[in-house]
């Protein structure tokens, strides 16, 4: 089964195409990874393929199923954006309970622990989230992400904040969910992303400029091509 199945997308902001005929395939199970520079429409994608953002124009199908029809999707979708969904006002345990409760875990008591853990803040699971770095709260943002065990995980510059202990523990925990479900993951780290990749594509000026599953074990040469799309601007269709 593809768990996306998108369709020359498109964004506008008005004269700003943030995305130019985007189609993806992404299988069930697979790791894709996003590379691009900022202002290559990453984040817009994410977006759109959460079902937080409607297309100007194309299709998009998760799980064969039409997310502008289908509000239950959303269960199915685990994000990791630019904003937490975290609540400064609760400790970790309660934003991951009330999470866990808001989609209907019956165990979301051992859920939110299992998690904390997971993530490496046990010792301030009992802590107000104000009180928390920034590389903490993006580690309680990617655990409230997968509160629901969501087969579908979009993670939107996921290590963004994380210092080098906190980054090697999500790349741990994302290693442990590769296969189990589907991934996409957007970065500007080649190094970090290659770590997770079944595939990978290259995004510039909104369009996919580089698509391959071959060659991804020389992080050089990924590193190369990377620079040179980003330097020319160069998109196909």
């Amino acid at each position: 089964m593809q768990a996306i199945e998108a369709r020359d997308l498109e964004k506008a902001f008005g004269p700003l195409q943030a995305l130019r005929r985007v189609t993806l395939e992404v299988a069930a199970g697979e790791s894709l990874v996003v590379f691009g520079p900022n202002g290559a429409g990453k984040t817009t994608l994410i977006k759109i393929l959460a079902t937080l953002m409607r297309p100007s124009g194309g299709t998009l199908r998760l799980f064969g199923r039409d997310p502008q029809r289908d509000d239950d999707l959303r269960r199915l979708i685990g994000v990791v954006s630019h904003h937490s969904y975290l609540y400064s006002g609760l400790t970790a345990t309660e934003n991951l309970l009330f999470a866990a409760r808001m989609y209907g875990r019956p165990d979301a008591g051992a859920r939110a622990a299992e998690l904390i853990d997971a993530v490496g803040l046990g010792p301030r699971r009992h802590d107000l989230v104000r009180t928390f770095s920034r590389g903490m709260l993006q580690r309680l943002t990617i655990a409230r992400a997968l509160v629901h065990n969501p087969p579908l995980l979009l993670l939107d510059e996921p290590y963004t904040g994380l210092d080098r202990h906190a980054a090697a523990l999500f790349t741990d925990l994302l290693e442990q969910l590769r296969g189990d479900r589907t991934i996409v993951l957007t970065t500007h780290s080649i190094e970090q992303g290659l770590a997770l990749a079944d595939r990978i594509v290259i995004l510039v000026d909104g369009a996919v400029a580089y698509e391959s599953r071959d060659g991804l074990e020389d992080q050089h040469a990924v590193g190369q091509l990377y620079t040179e799309f980003v330097r020319t601007g160069a998109w196909v269709h």
